[in-house]
């Protein structure tokens, strides 16, 4: 159940985290927002990175194998980028309807899920 625990935890961490990095992208189309000088926008996005440090912290610690959890350190962050990448694509996709998703895209999270495999063989 901890790995699950992890899991969430790291799922929540990465919508934050998409947030902060890439959500003041969108907000450019909004008129009084993109007037904003940039350290303000700096400091929104680290207001909401915050946030994903408050589930990003948590889930690596529960989740570590030397605290307990499921995961090797090598495993928790391998599974951190998979998370990541897949947050990422379904917010490029659904917020920003000009990105197309093509075959090469596919192709490069086709070689992150076999690293995944090889990170998690024995």
């Amino acid at each position: 159940m901890t790995g699950v625990y992890t899991i969430a935890l790291l799922v929540i961490s990465n919508i934050f985290m998409t947030l902060a990095w890439y959500g003041h992208l969108k907000m450019q189309g909004l008129g009084k927002f993109n007037a904003l000088p940039l350290i303000i926008v700096i400091l929104i996005s680290w207001g909401i990175a915050f946030f994903e440090y408050c589930f990003q912290v948590p889930a690596n610690r529960i989740g570590f194998r030397e605290n307990g959890g499921p995961f090797s350190l090598f495993e928790l962050k391998i599974l951190q980028e998979v998370i990541s990448l897949s947050v990422f694509t379904a917010f490029a996709l659904l917020v920003f309807k000009t990105e197309t998703l093509r075959l090469n895209h596919i192709l490069s999270f086709v070689c992150i899920l076999l690293a995944v495999f090889f990170a998690f063989r024995k």
